[in-house]
């Protein structure tokens, strides 16, 4: 089998591969729930490679996303349920529905982007989507009907508490300016050390998340996407920890051999190297 330029070729590679008797191994062992954190992972492999401005690893990583989707597609028609082409389709009426004014009538282009045409839209898919899985005796796909119930559980959790703080601010429940949340935070956090005095682990873990909550918060009126900032400090921190690897590699030392003292005098020293 040669590689392709086009899709049909992928969706061949995959059938084969998910052949009883003559596929692989591994990938016939495969379900939904075990790719899953696949899929969550190779998303999160496309964000790096764009952070890093790498555009030929982007082209190598948006692959492996879409692997991903032709995995769960293939798994889904060997199942009776769907396959690639009705994902395909699917997402195209999606898109021509949400956009009117450019794949619409005369009369839907001429009205331009309306004021709240693209929620009034996702309402009425949502609304449909809750009608035909009651009709096959199913629960809600997002498991309740309150207003916030349409954030998906599976985000990163700093990523939804942004999205559930969005939608609330929808309807004006929001802070009105940054400044008062930073009160907010040091409330917050006065109630952290009340739960470390009482050593009360339980509430510990609450108000740590509530610190996190309104951390989030902050930087949403800042315009500041929590993930995204929590990334870039993380390869900071990998980034600076490794000039410290490094310089102690270079006298002969290693991590374990050194003390707190001489990893932080390195640490001040790496911080300042640009």
């Amino acid at each position: 089998m040669q590689p392709s330029r086009d899709i049909q070729r992928l969706l061949e590679i995959m059938a084969a591969l998910r052949t009883p008797e003559t596929g692989c191994p591994w990938d016939l062992e495969q379900d939904f729930r075990t790719i899953a954190p696949y899929t969550i992972e190779e998303a999160y492999e496309v964000a790096d490679a764009i952070e890093r401005g790498d555009l030929d690893d982007l082209r190598e990583e948006l692959g492996d996303l879409l692997l991903q989707v032709v995995f769960h597609a293939r798994m889904a028609e060997e199942a009776g349920a769907f396959a690639f082409g009705d994902v395909v389709q699917a997402i195209t009426e999606k898109m021509i529905r949400r956009h009117p004014h450019v794949f619409g009538d005369e009369d839907a282009r001429a009205a331009g982007a309306a004021k709240g045409m693209w929620n009034r839209i996702k309402g009425e898919e949502k609304a449909a989507r809750r009608a035909a899985r009651a009709a096959r005796g199913l629960s809600p796909e997002d498991g309740g009907h309150g207003f916030l119930d349409g954030i998906p559980v599976g985000l990163p959790a700093l990523t939804r508490a942004q999205k559930l703080q969005e939608k609330a601010a929808q309807v004006g429940f929001d802070w009105k300016e940054a400044k008062p949340i930073l009160d907010k935070i040091a409330e917050e956090i006065g109630e952290l050390r009340e739960a470390l005095d009482i050593s009360d682990r339980a509430a510990i873990v609450d108000e740590f998340g509530d610190v996190l909550f309104s951390l989030v918060n902050f930087g949403r009126h800042l315009g500041i996407d929590a993930e995204s900032a929590l990334r870039g400090t993380n390869d900071k921190f990998r980034s600076r920890f490794h000039r410290v690897e490094r310089a102690l590699t270079a006298s002969g030392r290693t991590l374990e051999e050194t003390d707190l003292g001489e990893m932080e005098r390195l640490w001040q020293l790496a911080k300042d190297t640009k």
